[in-house]
């Protein structure tokens, strides 16, 4: 076990955010395809803590939902009612104690509204709280306008931690310090029990700070330190919408600046999306207006955008995808899909197949090399390797009811306008007709010819159109034509 593995994380999320102004709680508001929540468990579960819990109050029925479905290993605490961070604390680790656990070491605490917080800068907090033997290890960060923010106090001859005072609560000298309360701190676990049953409420808000445990632990004679976080950014917490987005394009931009560090050209980052679960191979290329979201992988050499938004779908190495919608697809390598296409969930494009412009498919296998390339709607189907579909043609799929199933060979050649009428199975080598309505099976090598026969209605527009535009360009026609005999 790691030195340095703390026994126990606990994430505060208890808050309302009223100023998000939602009734989507602040905690699980999304950014780059995680909760703000979602990002603070994530980088907490890097330490590889004994235990972890979250505090949760404020719509604690959904909070819990989604913790459970995002990290089933997670505890959840409640804080019924908001009385403060060192309230929320104290809730968590009686959670803990309640269940059996007799906490040894030391207790993470992090904001679950601080979505840039990396695993990285944690470890280095538990580092430093470690090695320097502190009783309580403040993270903080030095910010050029610390509004808002708890200011940390130093002795000015030492240099140490003596008090974190809220800036409701601080002086005008004290409003001036720009080195800031990040709210996560590293804590000896019996020292602050302990010191969390010392707090008082006398101050503005009536409320248990957490951070007057520093004060009392030094007051006892304990070390106090800090660990100063590298990039102030990390630790911005989310209270409005305008934040939110302002963090969202900082971790997009981390998230850009590590793919195209691995390989990846992205042609304009500033008009590229990709959320954290996002793969690459080296060699990708992303072009511009270009969204990657959930679990999307670019494998080596291939091409997306510009203009597409693909979600949790795979595209193989050398394929290129380009103006299109994908969900929960899988395009395979060197194969072709867009202008202009929507590929629905279910989709599996074999390799070197193509799914051309306005083409939609759902729940369709596309076999090696097969060509879907204008204007088609392939739905509830398996297609075989070679074959070719014409244009404008509709896998007829749905009978109000229920969905049903097309099934069609390799090396087939489907007419222009056909009408597949599920279920239906068209055998290998088979052709169809242009303009057919397939509703019965067609033998391997077969033509399925399966429409009306064309008759003309001589001089239907000179009695029904008379007088119009059509009906004197047909005149002059037959007048041209009874000339040149």
């Amino acid at each position: 076990m790691s030195a340095n593995r703390p026994a126990a994380v606990v994430v505060l999320a208890a808050g309302e955010g009223t100023r998000m102004k939602s009734a989507t709680p602040k905690v699980l508001h999304a950014l780059c395809g995680r909760s703000l929540v979602g990002h603070v468990v994530a980088a907490s579960r890097e330490l590889s803590p004994q235990h972890l819990v979250v505090v949760v109050g404020h719509a604690r029925e959904q909070v819990s939902a989604h913790l459970a479905e995002i990290d089933a290993e997670a505890r959840t605490a409640v804080q019924h009612e908001q009385n403060g961070t060192g309230h929320a604390v104290r809730m968590g680790l009686e959670e803990l104690s309640d269940s059996g656990v007799a906490l040894d070491g030391t207790v993470i605490v992090v904001c679950g509204d601080t979505p840039l917080l990396t695993g990285g800068t944690l470890q280095r907090l538990a580092a430093a709280h470690s090695g320097d033997g502190n009783a309580v290890t403040v993270l903080t960060a030095e910010v050029p306008d610390a509004t808002g923010y708890g200011r940390i106090v130093r002795d000015d001859a030492s240099g140490a931690v003596t008090a974190i005072v809220e800036h409701k609560d601080a002086t005008d000298t004290q409003r001036a310090i720009r080195e800031i309360n990040s709210g996560v701190f590293a804590f000896d676990a019996q020292l602050l029990t302990d010191a969390l049953g010392k707090v008082r409420t006398d101050n503005s808000q009536g409320e248990e700070y957490l951070t007057d445990v520093l004060g009392i632990l030094r007051e006892a004679g304990h070390r106090v330190g800090a660990c100063v976080a590298a990039d102030h950014r990390e630790i911005v917490g989310i209270n409005n919408r305008v934040q939110l987005a302002e963090a969202r394009r900082l971790l997009n931009d981390r998230l850009l600046e590590r793919a195209m560090l691995s390989g990846v050209t992205v042609v304009d980052p500033a008009t590229t999306w990709i959320d954290v679960m996002a793969t690459f191979e080296p060699d990708a290329l992303v072009h511009p207006g270009t969204q990657l979201l959930g679990a999307t992988h670019l494998a080596a050499n291939a091409e997306v955008g510009p203009n597409s938004r693909l979600t949790d779908t795979t595209v193989g190495a050398g394929a290129v995808v380009a103006f299109t919608v994908a969900d929960g697809a899988v395009v395979g390598a060197g194969a072709s899909v867009g202008p202009y296409a929507y590929l629905r969930p279910g989709t599996r494009l074999g390799a070197r197949a193509k799914a051309g412009t306005y083409v939609e498919m759902k729940n369709a296998t596309i076999g090696e090399g097969t060509k879907v390339p204008h204007l088609s709607y392939v739905g509830d189907a398996t297609i075989g390797e070679q074959t070719n579909i014409g244009a404008a043609s509709v896998f007829v799929n749905y009978d109000g009811v229920n969905k049903h199933h097309t099934t069609i060979g390799s090396h087939c050649r489907t007419g222009a306008d056909n009408m597949l009428v599920a279920p239906v199975t068209i055998g290998d080598g088979a052709y169809t007709a242009a303009g057919s309505v397939i509703t019965k099976d067609v033998p391997p090598g077969s033509l399925a010819v399966a429409r009306g026969q064309q008759r003309n209605i001589e001089g239907w527009v000179a009695r029904k159109r008379p007088g119009s535009a059509a009906a004197r360009a047909a005149e002059a026609a037959r007048q041209e034509d009874e000339g040149q005999q």
